[in-house]
């Protein structure tokens, strides 16, 4: 019968670079979402506002951000933009992978936001004088946000695990510095555990503090 020894002196050897990985795992997610949601909100607004050319370049990028894997979108900035002449880092990579495809999603999330909201909020801010810009900053975005709010921490969790795919180009997040570590110790179940647990501590880091948030932002 095989037995197996677990090991785990080399975990918590290399514990501090597992939590100091784990660190940038979640500084990559957060750049990628602050970014992802701008541009998402841009195109939202370009697919339900605007026609010709920008509506079907914000289509494009939704469709194609929707519908072809994460992995495959890294590959494009990595070894595709690569192959062109432009060498981006790895850091540069995984953001702008994950960041192009959380603007698709969020995108599609603002866009039933802003159907969410009634004609009416419009013509009765046009009634008190707001312009096109004081209404949407004002009365309509403030109440996407509020209904989006749920989706955009969903997709924080998934920014934060899909980050993962960052060791598949040679980025050190955390699920890359577990590979790392593993492959010279050879101790895998012991790093992919306590990496794991790291995971999931993050995750409910998320949740606890979106709640906490939420609490306080839609008190009424």
């Amino acid at each position: 019968m095989f037995e197996y020894n677990f090991h785990w002196r080399p975990v918590l050897k290399s514990l501090p670079d597992l939590l100091q990985a784990g660190l940038l795992t979640l500084e990559v997610a957060v750049l990628s979402m602050v970014i992802g949601i701008t541009i998402g909100l841009c195109l939202a607004l370009m697919r339900m506002k605007l026609e010709g050319p920008l509506k079907w370049f914000a289509v494009s990028w939704i469709e194609v951000a929707r519908n072809t894997p994460v992995l495959f979108q890294l590959f494009f900035f990595g070894f595709g933009l690569g192959a062109a002449g432009v060498n981006l880092p790895p850091y540069v990579i995984i953001v702008a992978g994950l960041s192009f495809n959380c603007a698709g999603y969020l995108a599609e999330n603002f866009r039933g936001g802003f159907q969410a909201v009634p004609d009416t909020q419009i013509n009765a801010a046009r009634c008190l004088g707001m312009n096109g810009w004081q209404t949407y900053t004002r009365i309509i975005i403030p109440q996407v946000f509020r209904i989006v709010y749920h989706p955009i921490t969903n997709q924080m969790v998934w920014a934060v695990l899909m980050s993962s795919l960052g060791m598949m180009i040679g980025f050190r997040e955390l699920s890359g510095e577990t590979q790392f570590f593993a492959s010279r110790t050879f101790r895998i179940f012991e790093y992919f555990a306590v990496t794991a647990v790291v995971y999931y501590v993050i995750v409910k880091l998320i949740l606890g503090s979106s709640r906490l948030l939420s609490a306080r932002l839609f008190r009424y």
